[in-house]
């Protein structure tokens, strides 16, 4: 599976504001890059911290990019993916509605009541690590159901996890003109961070878009 990371930060590293919510960084054209690569996916991941906050629909926003999937013979819009280790994920969120597939990564401690109200409101269960997530077992399960590119949205706590977990294969990361500050704002990597060695991204490409630039790194 090809894993990409797209993110958008401030010049200091922030996702959001330390109140969580979202926080437009980029402009137009940054937006239709993002959906030109979720178009290119079989998937789009984000965590259960996300659905929270921003009730994302992760759904494709380009007419013209739903027609060529559909023409491609691909579905009109790419699967739905929440890491979500104790399945808090709302039975009323818009990313469990039936514009695509939905699947809700949950751990082993996730209560089963809530997995059940999960699968019974649109959700496609996979059960991956005993007390969180374990994310090279629920790929290895989202590979065995067709998803060879899945393109990850955030947030910090999944970017660390999957950089952690050498999971990564792709950055691509729009750095805005603004500032936001704030030590208990996300950033791109929270998690516990790394002391002892740190991953090492590969520079393939810089260019300015809207106000702002682009990263894109191999990894």
């Amino acid at each position: 599976m090809h894993v990409h990371v797209n993110a958008a930060t401030s010049v200091d590293g922030k996702l959001s504001s330390r109140r969580r919510e979202q926080v437009k960084i980029s402009g137009d054209d940054d937006f239709a890059r993002v959906d030109r690569i979720r178009a290119a996916a079989d998937a789009v991941l984000v965590g259960v911290g996300t659905v929270l906050a921003d009730d994302p629909h992760l759904t494709l926003d380009d007419a013209e990019l739903v027609a060529a999937r559909a023409e491609d013979g691909d579905s009109p819009h790419p699967a739905r993916v929440v890491a979500d280790s104790r399945a808090r994920t709302p039975t009323d969120a818009r990313i469990l509605d039936d514009e695509a597939t939905t699947y809700v990564l949950v751990s082993e401690a996730a209560p089963e009541a809530r997995t059940r109200e999960l699968e019974a409101a649109g959700g496609t269960i996979v059960v991956a690590g005993s007390e969180r997530v374990s994310f090279p077992a629920a790929f290895d399960a989202l590979e065995d159901a067709g998803v060879e590119r899945l393109m990850v949205e955030g947030g910090g706590e999944v970017i660390f996890s999957l950089f952690d977990d050498g999971l990564v294969d792709e950055l691509t990361l729009y750095v805005g003109s603004m500032v936001i500050g704030g030590r208990d704002a996300p950033t791109l990597a929270d998690g516990d961070g790394f002391v002892d060695s740190y991953p090492r991204l590969s520079l393939r490409g810089v260019e300015r878009v809207d106000d702002g630039v682009l990263l894109t790194y191999d990894c």
